[in-house]
């Protein structure tokens, strides 16, 4: 826990103290309501578990499904209007910011046809999505990636990309700093 939190204090220059991040960010409270009700989901107690998940959304107005796969240190920036579809897959040390979908791409058409396949995107170690991105379908998210507020990403990212648009595509390399908006005054010059 003391590690989790240090990581959001690491990323999010509003961050005061660790006492702060756990009584005010939705984020935070999302991610344990989520460790939850995937304990639950694991053990086949699926209806509990989505009781759990759709308590915590009326909390935080982050909706995590039960059975989405998250590894260490995830932050969700502001967080409302995030939405972790089911079979995402999320790795190390990512940040998520307000109103971003990882989603599926058909999910009203042939439903019977797509439960127990992967729908939902993978997003790999140190990925930033900024605000509003949407991100759909079985791709993969690079390690280091940045994809800019509002983009639509429906294609496999390579590792370090940096992806704005509708649809995206990538405009440059990422550097290993942490970049919180996605897109840099760096990547933005390479554009002109």
């Amino acid at each position: 826990m003391n590690e989790y939190l240090q990581s959001i204090i690491d990323r999010d220059p509003a961050a005061r103290s660790k006492l702060s991040v756990i009584l005010t960010y939705p984020g935070v409270k999302a991610v344990f309501f989520y460790k939850i009700a995937n304990f639950f989901s694991l053990a086949k107690f699926h209806l509990v578990a989505k009781i759990i998940s759709q308590f915590a959304r009326f909390l935080t107005g982050i909706e995590i499904h039960p059975g989405a796969k998250i590894g260490k240190n995830l932050f969700i920036d502001h967080g409302m209007g995030v939405v972790i579809g089911e079979t995402s897959d999320i790795g190390d040390n990512v940040t998520i910011y307000h109103n971003v979908t990882l989603g599926g791409i058909s999910p009203s058409i042939n439903s019977d046809e797509q439960r127990n396949n992967k729908r939902h995107p993978t997003i790999k170690d140190n990925a930033v999505i900024g605000s509003g991105a949407q991100i759909l379908g079985p791709i993969i998210v690079g390690k280091n990636s940045k994809i800019g507020s509002n983009a639509v990403v429906t294609n496999d990212v390579p590792e370090n990309a940096v992806m704005v648009g509708i649809p995206a595509r990538n405009i440059g390399v990422s550097s290993e700093e942490f970049k919180p908006y996605a897109v840099t005054e760096e990547t933005k010059k390479e554009k002109r």
